[in-house]
């Protein structure tokens, strides 16, 4: 049987965030219909309508909700498709 000595493994290529999960997070806002919102969801998060639907009532009652997670580098090409759509995402 072999051992392997944990302590020598490399961590340095690997970052904190590639190993822990991130949130997308979308914000409620004063300019976005409830329609859109879930239009935005399904169309570029791939959710379903009742997913979306739920997801955009929970924006808009709470003010915000985790819409996906993954790494920064997964979750990053979602943001910038919501942003541009002219929602409020964030990675956190």
């Amino acid at each position: 049987m072999t051992h392997t000595d944990f302590d020598t493994i490399e961590l340095s290529d690997v970052s904190v965030e590639d190993i822990l999960n991130s949130k997308l997070v979308v914000y409620n806002d004063d300019h976005n219909t409830f329609d859109w919102v879930i239009q935005c969801l399904c169309k570029y998060l791939k959710h379903s309508s009742e997913q979306a639907e739920q997801c955009a009532l929970i924006i808009h009652t709470k003010g915000k909700c985790d819409v996906k997670s993954g790494s920064k580098e997964v979750l990053k090409p979602f943001k910038e498709a919501l942003l541009d759509a002219g929602l409020s995402a964030v990675i956190e």
